[in-house]
């Protein structure tokens, strides 16, 4: 079975974000750029289920212009087997993606699809969802656990009301959640290696000609600076202030 796994290049997850002065977007200059967590996961995934016998072939997939590689060849040092880049030099809103993954999966032909459930610079979820409703095959979203049985794979969630189990034919899509795995660590000799594995290069164009025209973010805006806090004598001190701001 080969397993797609698609992954977003995001500001790092320890980085404090910054709005640049004129709120036209996120200031990236000279700051660190990793994974989406999630998709990180989700190879972490994919990887084990190779070594456990359950998949074949990993392949990573990325759209974006050529800095997109560096995560690329990340993933390809976690272990993914090959690499295919994207190309494209816009951002791209999730029913793009979709679209451009949905074309590269009709050329793959893979058994199963992972990415990460959302990513932590819009935060939309809903790329997953889409490319399960384009491909017309079943989705799992939010997945805590994967277990491959044949042809079917068991997929378990996290819901309000505890853990929700779904028996879904392959090939599906799955996006994963935090509780899934922890990502490996990679060393510096894969990181070598993975320079000799293959990264092909395909142009969005020859993908989709899908563009996200009615969707354009007006201004960014940092969020308000949170006010002071302040010190009460005791406990009556606390209930009356609170009272006093209409919370009691």
């Amino acid at each position: 079975m080969k397993v797609l796994v698609f992954i977003k290049r995001v500001v790092d997850y320890n980085v404090r974000v910054k709005v640049r002065p004129d709120g036209s977007g996120v200031d990236t200059g000279g700051v660190k750029m990793s994974i989406n967590p999630f998709d990180e996961i989700a190879l972490e995934e994919a990887l084990q289920m190779r070594e456990a016998g359950t998949a074949d072939e990993v392949v990573v997939v990325s759209a974006g212009g050529n800095e997109c590689q560096q995560q690329l060849r990340t993933g390809l040092a976690m272990g993914a087997d090959r690499a295919i880049q994207i190309d494209t030099d816009k951002t791209l809103q999730p029913l793009s993606a979709a679209r451009a993954f949905l074309a590269l999966i009709e050329q793959q032909q893979p058994g199963l699809v992972l990415l990460g459930k959302q990513a932590i610079d819009d935060d939309n979820n809903q790329t997953g969802q889409m490319l399960a409703a384009l491909w017309g095959r079943p989705q799992a979203t939010n997945a805590a656990e994967i277990v491959i049985n044949g042809n079917s794979a068991l997929v378990t969630r996290e819901v309000d009301a505890g853990l929700e189990v779904l028996d879904i034919d392959l090939p599906a899509v799955v996006t994963t959640d935090l509780r899934l795995n922890t990502p490996r660590f990679v060393k510096l000799p894969d990181i070598m290696k993975a320079k000799k594995k293959p990264l092909d290069v395909v142009a969005l164009g020859e993908l989709t000609s899908h563009d996200d025209t009615n969707l354009q973010i007006g201004q960014w805006s940092p969020p308000a600076q949170r006010s002071k806090g302040i010190m009460v004598d005791d406990v009556a001190g606390l209930v009356g202030e609170l009272k006093n701001r209409g919370l009691l």
